[in-house]
């Protein structure tokens, strides 16, 4: 048995060499196919690659010799601009010039038809350009109408991209500061909400010419991320779109309203908190006695003072309003019950008077008639 297995070894080794060798050959046919079938197609992208058109060749055949006019609105029948928002930051609001700063991306999207490049072969499914190129190109001048400041980043160039697609959608983003007005209402402060609005229009074009619209998305301003602000939590942002009738037409307006709650712990902290324990330590005074008159005094006065400067230095940071705020309520009421401890210690120092007055009456009284028996 041995012998038979020993005398088929041979069989099997050579069997596996023949094996191995076809294996081989195979694998270097299948590697020279391979090989040959990426050098076509390596070669074929090449070649597309040199038949294709290059982003600044198109740019210069889009706006030289064309007779494009930046100056001309592209549609007759007119434009649509699609417009969104993006909020970077909120850096602060203002309560004393009742306005608010923050940094934002504008993003608007329109079609231009002679801007149309699909049948010049483009290398790209789009061009990335930037601000030089857009300055030769039709836009529809929007801003904010209502905004106390607007510019554009200038860190370390000129925050402007501009983006073509190969069928003359235009697609510009830009990166801005502005400063807007809120509308400030304190008469809740400090649990109050309060209101920051801006309104973005197209300034030199009226409805008939180009029509403004929010984006179809299901917020078309949203924050990137958390705003953290030190007295305000974003509460809501609104959007809504109006017509505004001037004497030149009908004007498209986008209106953003940025809704904001105020944190009241730090009021609760400084002005709830210790007018609590200014009033407890008012009251004090009526477990002294109705003969401590100076010290209940002492308390009563120094307690009133504390609260008055407390109420002072919450008010400074405040505008001066002609109304009634809610913290004006509840400090008044404050002051109501430290007076009535006043008001309190000197009906009792009266009657405590009136009593030592009628003893001293009475002593006499009773000492001359002693003396006169």
């Amino acid at each position: 048995m041995i012998f038979t297995l020993l005398s088929t070894l041979p069989v099997l080794i050579i069997t596996s060499e023949l094996d191995y060798s076809e294996l081989v050959h195979s694998a270097e046919l299948v590697s020279s196919s391979s090989s040959s079938s990426s050098h076509l197609h390596h070669k074929s992208f090449n070649s597309r690659k040199r038949n294709c058109t290059r982003d600044t060749d198109i740019i210069d055949r889009l706006l030289n010799g064309t007779g494009y006019n930046k100056f001309r609105i592209p549609q007759e029948e007119g434009m649509t601009v699609v417009v969104e928002i993006w909020i970077q930051a909120i850096t602060s609001i203002d309560e004393l010039t009742n306005d608010f700063d923050m940094d934002i991306y504008i993003t608007e999207t329109w079609l231009d038809p002679a801007l149309n490049f699909q049948h010049m072969s483009p290398c790209k499914g789009n061009l990335s350009l930037n601000h030089q190129v857009l300055d030769r190109l039709w836009t529809p001048n929007s801003c904010f109408i209502n905004s106390k400041v607007a510019q554009i980043h200038n860190s370390p160039f000129r925050s402007v991209f501009l983006m073509l697609f190969p069928n003359g959608t235009v697609m510009v983003n830009y990166r801005v500061r502005v400063k807007g007005p809120c509308s400030l209402d304190l008469s809740n402060f400090p649990l109050d909400l309060q209101k920051c609005s801006l309104i973005y229009e197209s300034f030199n074009y009226n409805r008939q010419e180009v029509e403004m619209k929010w984006s179809d998305a299901e917020y078309p301003v949203f924050n990137l991320s958390k705003i953290v602000l030190p007295d305000f939590d974003l509460f809501e942002i609104q959007t809504e779109r109006k017509q505004e009738n001037y004497p030149a037409g009908m004007w498209d307006e986008l209106h953003v309203t940025i809704i904001f709650e105020r944190r009241f712990i730090w009021y609760f902290m400084q002005a709830y908190l210790p007018t609590y324990l200014t009033i407890f330590i008012s009251w004090v005074s009526f477990a002294l006695g109705s003969r401590a008159i100076p010290a209940r005094t002492m308390l009563g006065v120094n307690s009133l003072l504390a609260i008055v400067f407390q109420f002072g230095n919450i008010m400074r940071n405040l505008p001066r309003v002609s109304y009634i705020k809610g913290i004006d309520v509840w400090m008044l009421v404050s002051m109501t019950f430290i007076f009535c401890s006043l008001l309190e210690l000197a009906i009792v120092g009266f009657m405590v008077r009136d009593e030592t007055v009628a003893k001293k009456k009475q002593q006499k009284k009773v000492s001359g008639n002693v003396c006169y028996a």
